[in-house]
């Protein structure tokens, strides 16, 4: 390997990350619907890493050839790393049906991407049935009944379903006890309002 080679592998930012899972504590599981989130964080890791090109296909630019052998192994190298980034930030189940040998990042990037697509549809289902029948009965407070009502509202959203913010307060509303049906009735009568200041 020429000296030039050597001094682009020692510097290059990616040999900096001793554990991705420092940088992305999320991992991803075939149950959660994180995905978009996932995306988010790994793409912006691997931008900021300068290695995005192996996850996502440049616009417009058909992938340079590699000139010389150093330069094959460099990118080899950095594929490498960022498939094992993809490897540690899933979960064993989904590690089970997204591993293949002599593969790529951007392969493997792609399973990913079709694996939580595909299931799209059916999870909007899931999750919509699952936000129509929340009810506070079954929460000890009101804020334990809201933080599960704003997170499958947020799911919903990454899955390409948005629940409107009067929707979130009308179902909110709808599944609090008898003990604060008053509190009930004035968000009701103020909805209306609350459609245009939010």
């Amino acid at each position: 390997m020429t000296s030039d080679a050597n001094t682009k592998l020692a510097f290059h930012h990616t040999f900096g990350v001793n554990s991705i899972r420092n940088h992305i504590t999320l991992i991803l599981g075939m149950d959660n619907d994180q995905y978009p989130l996932r995306v988010a964080l790994f793409t912006n890791h691997t931008k900021s890493n300068r290695v995005l090109h192996h996850i996502i296909k440049p616009k417009g630019a058909a992938p340079k050839p590699h000139s010389t052998d150093d330069e094959k192994e460099l990118w080899e190298t950095l594929d490498g790393m960022v498939l094992q980034w993809i490897y540690s930030t899933v979960s064993n189940d989904l590690l089970e049906t997204i591993v293949e040998t002599d593969t790529t990042a951007m392969a493997t990037s792609d399973r990913l991407a079709d694996i939580f697509q595909d299931n799209k549809n059916s999870r909007a289902v899931t999750l919509e049935q699952e936000f129509s029948h929340i009810d506070m009965t079954d929460f000890s407070s009101v804020s334990t009944y809201c933080e599960p009502l704003k997170s499958l509202a947020d799911q919903l959203k990454n899955v390409g379903s948005p629940v409107s913010n009067s929707r979130l307060v009308l179902q909110m509303v709808s599944g609090l006890t008898d003990a604060y049906r008053g509190v009930g009735t004035i968000i009701r009568r103020a909805i209306p309002v609350l459609r245009f200041i939010v």
